[in-house]
């Protein structure tokens, strides 16, 4: 069996991101299904990357996994990472799994070693959109409880994304945190995200404050590229830190774990490397006493699919997130698709991924071009 070709969809959900999945045919007839992680403005970039990694797959034997994402490393992008490329490489990798287990009639989990659970937490995001105020904030929050989830993740900073901000900001910031406290009750887990904007000085201030509500983590507080000032940070800060979902490959975590920069981190499938270095990953961290909480700012189809077969084979693994707002675009393009129940989804069974995706479906949601910001 041969690879006989590597299609791209770059879809627009109508809402947020355009999304991009991959699909890998063999002259056997049986293809695989991946995701890409994408940007608002930074989507193009990584189908051209797929374009261009193509051709060092076309004729090659499918299973031969680790070999194709070593060799796009060290011959295609001459050992030079970025993460247009990861992003590429990571849904062509999630391919070949799903190919593999087909070809297996195993799910991918099953490849790797087994599962260590049946079913997979997830948070909820993509539900504050449009919130002005704390106690609208509050009532959103509320209204996800509400939907059987038990726990939720928002950025309570309001504005665009700067390093240093006004103390006007900063009390918007924790009143926005409190808020939500107060309207979900003590018993649900909210996650505190600061999307790499801040300053350690603010971070550390909004962190300080926001103890008394008990988040369950702070998440990217400073820039993930200077460790050194993300573990300084983290020694002042009394909530579990996070940090991964900008970095990529192993590589750009190990100094994470030599400094002690964070308690959890949170890499994401579809631009790490793909589910074997998202899962070397984790094992890596495990040494290190740090648990995995995989980002998903993807689809909830195959990107999720591929978070769900990597996190079943973690002993290290807490929860993953799931993106209510793209809920009824994926149950629009998948067969058989997930659904979660009580804030968890069980494990895939199926042969590979575990789901399919409908081609007819994918063309009625054409490439947008995102707005100037």
């Amino acid at each position: 069996m041969r690879i006989a070709d590597v299609q791209h969809f770059l879809v627009h959900p109508e809402r947020g991101k355009n999304l991009c999945f991959v699909r890998i045919d063999t002259d056997d007839g049986v293809y695989g299904w991946g995701e890409c992680y994408t940007q608002s403005d930074r989507d193009t970039q990584i189908t051209a990357h797929v374009d261009q990694i193509k051709r060092y797959l076309i004729g090659r034997d499918p299973g031969r996994i680790k070999q194709f994402t070593q060799t796009t490393f060290d011959d295609f992008a001459a050992r030079r990472g970025s993460m247009d490329l990861y992003c590429a490489v990571s849904g062509l990798e999630q391919a070949l799994w799903d190919i593999k287990g087909k070809l297996a009639g195993m799910p991918v989990h099953a490849l790797l070693g087994g599962a260590c659970r049946d079913r997979i937490r997830v948070y909820a995001n993509g539900w504050s959109g449009g919130a002005e105020s704390p106690d609208e904030l509050g009532a959103k929050a509320a209204a996800i409880v509400e939907r059987g989830f038990s726990a939720l993740k928002f950025d309570p900073v309001p504005g665009p994304w700067r390093t240093f901000i006004d103390k006007a900001i900063e009390r918007r910031a924790i009143d926005n945190v409190l808020a939500v406290r107060d309207a979900v009750g003590a018993d649900v887990d909210i996650l505190v995200e600061m999307h790499r904007r801040l300053a350690p000085m603010h971070a550390v201030r909004i962190a300080r404050a926001i103890e008394c509500a008990a988040p369950y983590w702070f998440e990217e507080p400073v820039l993930a590229e200077n460790v050194s000032a993300l573990a300084r940070a983290k020694r002042d800060i009394n909530i579990p830190v996070v940090t991964g979902e900008a970095l990529y490959t192993k590589f750009d975590f190990r100094e994470v774990f030599e400094l002690g920069a964070a308690d959890i981190i949170n890499p994401d499938v579809c631009n790490v490397g793909g589910i074997l270095e998202l899962k070397e990953i984790a094992a890596m961290a495990e040494a290190y006493f740090v648990a995995v909480s995989p980002h998903n700012y993807n689809s909830t189809t195959v990107g999720l699919a591929a978070t769900l077969h990597a996190a079943a084979t973690m002993p290290n693994f807490l929860i993953t997130e799931y993106f209510v707002n793209l809920e009824a675009f994926g149950r629009e393009i998948a067969r058989d698709p997930w659904r979660v129940v009580d804030g968890y989804i069980d494990l895939p069974q199926g042969p590979g991924l575990g789901i399919d995706l409908d081609v007819a479906a994918l063309g009625v949601h054409p490439y947008q071009a995102f707005p100037m910001r």
